[in-house]
């Protein structure tokens, strides 16, 4: 019969890093998601609307649930970072910590990176998490049904389902929804793919994990765009995740600069908290850097073929943006980044770069070079903290 135990020791060996169960039931966090969607953070992702009834309880997933099976994986690798700049001169008299200018000191990444290399998300630097995770919750979920004397439903999830997983993973034990609202575990950080198992099977539940952000707001102050309007409210709209990866029409003009030299997703919610430094690492293959992807400079990007680029992307994450959105990203970047190289890029016409010819990303070519004249006219910005430093840049514009 496969207990909660031997699903948990079954999950660590097929690489899972955590485990935990929860009850399939009505959790108050559950109900946050109507307000959410309400006030319109979730952007253009109608699908969350779609979904919303669904999403409200994963027995409406699965008839009949009774308990939800959640993993955690470890996806982060060794690679040092810069200094977190988040210091104690952003506190006032009284002690309290505000949110800094939009745009001031936000140069994040690994240590080795200027604003001529390209930041990727470190979670889609490796493999397709979605297709890796989902092989082995497979096997986890055909193990279980080969180890038990009775039939029973199940589905299994990997960021693709209609689950709010963090709840879930929450009451599982694996960690509390922090503040950035990403899933925190006090030993491990925050660096974590989630994926879980709806099933029929009455498993003991584990206990919840308690909430230990305490009075740290690290991860409101660093947001570069104020898209953690709250603690564990995210304003997706704002957010340069959402910005470069789910938003397909064009970025908005305020929160270009401060995309800085991002060109799909971004760490910096998850960089500055505490529990992060430092945070676990894992030596599974799956998760390193893919070759292309370790600190290219955003010219070479550039300079892809739009063949070229698909190769490069193919299993991976960064295929959800499609060529086009991350020419889209690059051109912001290389308006951004001040690299004569990388600007004379843009001008060129190429016959193997089809994208580039899209409306949408000429668009943003147009922008990066109206930049880069306005570097040229007031000095070269490379070397400096950010470009964003501009006046007429700031996204409280």
């Amino acid at each position: 019969m496969p207990t909660a135990d031997r699903i948990k020791a079954k999950a660590r060996e097929l690489g899972f890093d955590l485990c935990g169960i929860a009850r399939a039931d009505d959790f108050p966090e559950l109900g946050y998601l109507e307000e959410w969607l309400a006030r319109g953070y979730a952007g253009d992702m109608a699908y969350m609307s779609r979904s919303a009834e669904r999403r409200a309880d994963v027995r409406n997933v699965v008839t009949g649930a009774r308990s939800v099976i959640v993993t955690g994986t470890i996806y982060n690798t060794d690679q040092a970072l810069k200094a977190d700049p988040t210091d104690n001169s952003r506190r006032t008299e009284a002690g309290s910590e505000t949110r800094p200018a939009t745009g001031e000191d936000h140069r994040w990444g690994p240590a080795s990176a200027g604003p001529e290399h390209a930041i990727i998300a470190r979670y889609a630097r490796g493999d397709d998490y979605h297709d890796v995770l989902k092989a082995r919750l497979e096997a986890l979920l055909a193990w279980m049904r080969a180890e038990s004397p009775v039939p029973f439903d199940a589905r299994a999830y990997v960021d693709t389902g209609p689950v709010q997983e963090r709840v879930y993973a929450q009451y599982a034990g694996l960690g509390w929804i922090g503040k950035n609202t990403c899933l925190i575990n006090a030993e491990h950080g925050s660096w974590l793919f989630l994926a879980e198992i709806i099933t029929t099977l009455d498993l003991q539940p584990d206990t919840q994990a308690l909430e230990q952000c305490g009075s740290c707001r690290r991860c409101l102050d660093a947001c570069p765009t104020g898209a953690l309007v709250d603690s564990g409210v995210l304003d997706s709209t704002r957010c340069i995740s959402y910005l470069t990866i789910e938003l397909r029409t064009a970025i908005p003009d305020q929160y270009r600069p401060v995309l800085n030299n991002h060109v799909y997703g971004c760490d910096i919610c998850q960089e500055v908290c505490p529990y992060n430094q430092p945070a676990s690492t894992s030596s599974d293959f799956a998760w390193q850097t893919r070759d292309g992807l370790d600190l290219p400079r955003l010219v070479d990007l550039w300079r892809r073929s739009d063949t070229e680029l698909r190769s490069l992307l193919k299993g991976s994450a960064m295929t959800r943006a499609k060529v086009t959105g991350i020419r889209r990203n690059l051109a912001i970047a290389i308006g951004n980044s001040g690299d004569d190289e990388a600007i004379a890029e843009l001008g060129r016409e190429r016959d193997d770069q089809p994208s580039a010819a899209d409306p949408l990303v000429t668009a943003h070519i147009e922008w990066a070079r109206l930049r880069a004249a306005r570097f040229g006219e007031a000095g070269s910005l490379r070397g400096e903290d950010t470009p964003s430093h501009f006046p007429e840049d700031t996204a409280g514009k």
